[in-house]
């Protein structure tokens, strides 16, 4: 067989890689040619998909990249987001004729009229097979394929960036591609797919097989078992269920504080972060035992479940809105969420309570069975986070899959609060809502003592004068043993 040299125009390296070829007047047949520089075994596929003259050539206005038509999607990602670029098309031409010019702006003749649909397609949860991302990379290559099995998620214009960012979603397998259309002449052509786990396959820790961190693993099942506790018997123990909050709402601050000025490491981070939680669960329960102010505590009790319900909010389709891409739209729109839970339950402090302990509290299961196998609900909680240490996180859509262990996860969550609510309304209906602040019965009881002289407790002589009197009634009792042998019963 012949060998071929590619040149620089004519070849592309690399995976999720596509060529372009413009035929000749006259020519019938076309051939490509596939090497691999790795000397073990190569698995791949390849697609050809013909178009006409009226379809519009992608990649075609390229002055970025390498190829003079360059079909590609070219992507990168981060922790934080997943990023895709492509060459601009332009319009369709015949055989031996000369492609409309890139630079002339004029919208109904030349390469401006074009739209760009941008497609998403997750691959099964947990699966990091080759063979079935490349059976699955043939539902993401043409037209019509892509159309009935991506998600689309936006549309631009020709005077936007080619230029879109995701959420990342280490893991997970994700296909993203782009059609464009020329609505002028109803035709339409796709982009070669491009797809990405968000990880990395060959690093010797943290690679796509091990993402799981054992701190975190053994950081969530801690929050889990106590999130469990708190969402059976919250409202009756108070005192752990305000140590809980204060853990949350403490360690959060300080994790996105710590997050955004310093470099520290992750294991660190997450020290730090339970370190300086606990302090904060510690100084709840000091101002619950001190100063009481139920009203006040709760407050702070359902800005958490006020948090959670405006991550909710912005998890479903609502938070890829345009609007909500900017910084100053978003984070007023999440506060006034937050506020408004609180407020509205405040008229019921009890109810808002015990609701905020079993949603809350049964949410960090959620949270520990992500640290062992993939679910997006955690990516309620994440993507916020992310959004708060991260300034060019607004720009990204954070849409996730929803697929067998995610509608487990979600039926697990409502099953537990549900039941929460209901054993804790149910034990609690005969009960004052709050107690009384522990320093307040103290000083109660104090004074109760001073001033009830019918009380026992009143006539008991101070503890030093006590001890001092058991200590002699001991003594005169093993005297008189020795003495006469006769036994006296002790004073109590």
């Amino acid at each position: 067989m012949e060998r071929k040299i590619p040149t620089a125009n004519d070849s592309e390296t690399g995976s999720d890689a596509g060529l372009l070829n413009e035929l000749r007047p006259v020519q019938t047949n076309c051939s490509w040619y596939l090497a691999s520089s790795d000397l073990n075994q190569l698995l791949a596929t390849a697609v050809t998909v013909p178009y006409g003259e009226k379809d519009p050539v992608p990649g075609a206005c390229n002055v970025e990249f390498s190829l003079d038509v360059d079909p590609n999607v070219y992507l990168r990602y981060n922790l934080y987001e997943t990023v895709i670029t492509f060459a601009p098309a332009n319009l369709g031409s015949a055989r031996g004729n000369n492609a409309p010019p890139c630079d002339i702006k004029r919208e109904q003749e030349t390469r401006w009229r074009l739209l760009y649909d941008i497609y998403q397609y997750f691959l099964p949860e947990n699966n990091l097979s080759d063979t079935v991302l490349l059976a699955h990379l043939h539902r993401m290559s043409m037209v019509q394929a892509i159309m009935s099995n991506g998600i689309k998620l936006l549309t631009l214009n020709s005077e936007q960036m080619t230029k879109v960012s995701f959420s990342s979603i280490p893991g997970q397998g994700v296909i993203y591609n782009v059609i464009v259309r020329d609505p002028l002449l109803n035709t339409s052509a796709a982009y070669v797919p491009v797809h990405t786990y968000a990880c990395n396959f060959t690093n010797v820790m943290d690679n796509c097989y091990t993402l799981g961190k054992a701190s975190t693993r053994v950081f969530f099942t801690f929050c889990a078992l106590f999130g469990l506790f708190i969402c059976f018997f919250g409202h009756q123990f108070l005192k752990t269920e305000f140590f809980f909050m204060g853990f949350i709402i403490v360690g959060f601050l300080i994790f996105i504080l710590l997050t955004r000025v310093t470099v520290m490491g992750y294991d660190g981070l997450l020290g730090v972060t339970s370190a300086s939680g606990i302090i904060g669960g510690l100084l709840f329960v000091g101002f619950w035992w001190r100063f009481g102010c139920p009203h006040v505590c709760l407050l702070l009790v359902g800005l958490v479940l006020g948090f959670l319900t405006a991550s909710i909010v912005f998890f479903t389709p609502i938070g890829d809105y345009g609007t909500f891409h900017d910084d100053t739209v978003f984070w007023l729109t999440f506060a006034c969420i937050s506020l408004v839970v609180p407020v509205a339950f405040l008229v019921s402090a009890k109810t808002l309570n015990i609701f905020t302990c079993s949603v809350v509290g049964s949410y960090t299961l959620v949270l520990a069975v992500d640290s062992y196998v993939f679910t997006s609900l955690t990516y309620i909680t994440l993507n916020i986070v992310k959004r708060a240490v991260n300034q060019e996180f607004s720009s990204v859509y954070t849409s996730v899959p929803f697929q067998t262990n995610d509608f487990i996860m979600i039926a697990l969550w409502v099953v537990l609060s549900v039941s929460g609510v209901a054993t804790q309304l149910y034990r609690e209906r005969e009960k004052t809502p709050f107690p009384p602040t522990p320093y307040l019965l103290w000083i109660r009881d104090r004074e109760r003592r001073k001033t009830n002289v019918l009380d026992p407790s009143y006539h008991l002589p101070p503890l030093r004068e006590r001890i001092l009197i058991r200590l002699a009634q001991f003594r005169d009792f093993f005297r008189r043993d020795q003495l006469t042998g006769e036994r006296s019963p002790l004073l109590l």
